[in-house]
């Protein structure tokens, strides 16, 4: 974008480059891992979890599957970096469930995401793939009945996943014993180690066994989330992409220069007039915002959901369930849903408003084209954004063009 100010930005991609070398290079404390398998076959799965990897859908494995499974499998630490929608749920999924000993009914896995909804999705990736096995998964996270939790886990349990504020209160109550816990994951583990998740990670942390398989799992991972790692892991396994190629591939990326704030709503009804669209999702930055948008929005006859983090939880998954239907083919909602949420029929993201941190973008785009399908992002710009879109472009060495008048034929 021509004529968008560089200079002094606050999101320097070489002062990173720089930062991540210095920590990562020449340093015995991190191994990498370059073995590939080209196919679950090769893997040396169990038989129970091949059959339920394939009754999934999944027939060949993405490029973090090839490399990332055999080594959590073998009960190394693993630092394991991919972009969004590449598959790095399965992959730790698939890692948790082959090492899980079935004829031991304690909980042995314990995955820990940033939000419910994640959390949630995980437990059904994970219940859904190891099915087979009988596997015994339970998600245990804020805004549920604690009594339930406790009342699951004294029945019996093998894997926890759950969001870090519940699972620290549930080690602190003994409700959920951590003695036979031997594989510990972090999804998203970039949102939770640089935020205010930390010290809650930490304190679960001390509570667990000292041996303990520890992996980290995100599509980004600054270096402070790095620095971080050295405090609880063991001479992990790395396999990280570079950051120059974190652009998601089949995602066509565009602007549109809506010059005022004011002037945005109109061009999202315009854009809506003009094409056919299977399913969407509109991110802003505030919930207000989202309440808003949405209000005005079904002022004008369309049909959307919207979602934030002030809703309650079972409202939450009543809209996230229409979304998923199909039912709604509209979702506004703030980051709250840009890490993580699969929803296999989207092919359009819109920035109402930008992130307000270039990490954030590559989240939100990735909702659109999942596991090698085409998606568009279309993201608006005022006079105030120039220096953020300058940052995102830097950050993943992109070219965002402006959008083009056929529009309507990139989401054919």
């Amino acid at each position: 974008m021509a004529g968008l100010a560089l200079e002094g930005s606050q999101f320097d991609g070489g002062q990173y480059d720089a930062r991540m070398n210095e920590l990562l290079d020449g340093q015995d404390f991190f191994k990498s891992y370059d073995e590939a398998c080209e196919s679950f076959d090769d893997m040396g799965l169990k038989e129970n979890l091949l059959r339920g990897i394939y009754a999934y859908g999944f027939e060949k494995p993405s490029a973090i599957q090839q490399r990332g499974i055999v080594p959590f499998c073998k009960g190394l630490d693993v630092i394991e970096q991919a972009q969004s929608g590449t598959g790095k749920t399965a992959t730790f999924c698939s890692g948790v469930l082959q090492r899980v000993d079935y004829d031991v009914t304690e909980c042995q896995g314990l995955v820990l995401a940033p939000t419910r909804e994640l959390a949630q999705q995980i437990e059904k990736v994970m219940r859904a793939l190891g099915d087979y096995f009988g596997v015994k998964v339970h998600a245990c996270v804020g805004g549920t009945n604690v009594g339930e939790d406790r009342r699951i886990l004294s029945s019996g349990i093998h894997i926890v996943v759950g969001t870090p504020g519940r699972v620290l209160d549930l080690l602190r109550r003994q409700f959920l014993r951590p003695d036979y816990v031997k594989m510990f994951v972090l999804d998203e583990a970039d949102d939770m180690l640089s935020r205010g998740l930390k010290d809650q990670i930490y304190d679960i942390f001390q509570l667990l066994p000292k041996e303990i398989q520890v992996g980290l799992f995100s599509a980004t991972m600054p270096p402070e989330a790095l620095e971080l790692t050295r405090k609880f892991m063991n001479n992990p396994v790395r396999i990280l992409v570079k950051r120059d190629e974190l652009t998601l591939e089949g995602i066509k990326q565009f602007y549109v220069n809506v010059d005022k704030e004011e002037w945005k709503f109109d061009t999202l009804c315009d854009l809506y007039e003009a094409i056919a669209i299977t399913q969407s999702v509109i991110f802003a930055n505030t919930r207000r915002k989202v309440n808003w948008l949405s209000d005005k929005m079904r002022s004008r006859d369309h049909t959307v959901s919207a979602t934030h983090g002030d809703m309650d939880q079972n409202t939450r998954g009543v809209i996230m369930r229409e979304f998923r239907s199909g039912s709604s083919r509209v979702l506004i909602t703030t980051d709250l849903l840009a890490r993580g949420i699969d929803v296999q029929q989207v092919s359009l993201v819109i920035n109402y408003d930008l992130p307000t941190q270039p990490e954030n973008y590559l989240h939100r785009i990735g909702r659109s084209g999942r596991f090698g399908r085409k998606g568009v992002a279309i993201n608006f710009i005022t006079r105030d954004d120039d220096r953020m879109i300058s940052d995102i472009q830097k950050f993943y060495n992109v070219v965002i063009e402006e959008l083009p008048s056929d529009v309507a034929d990139l989401l054919l």
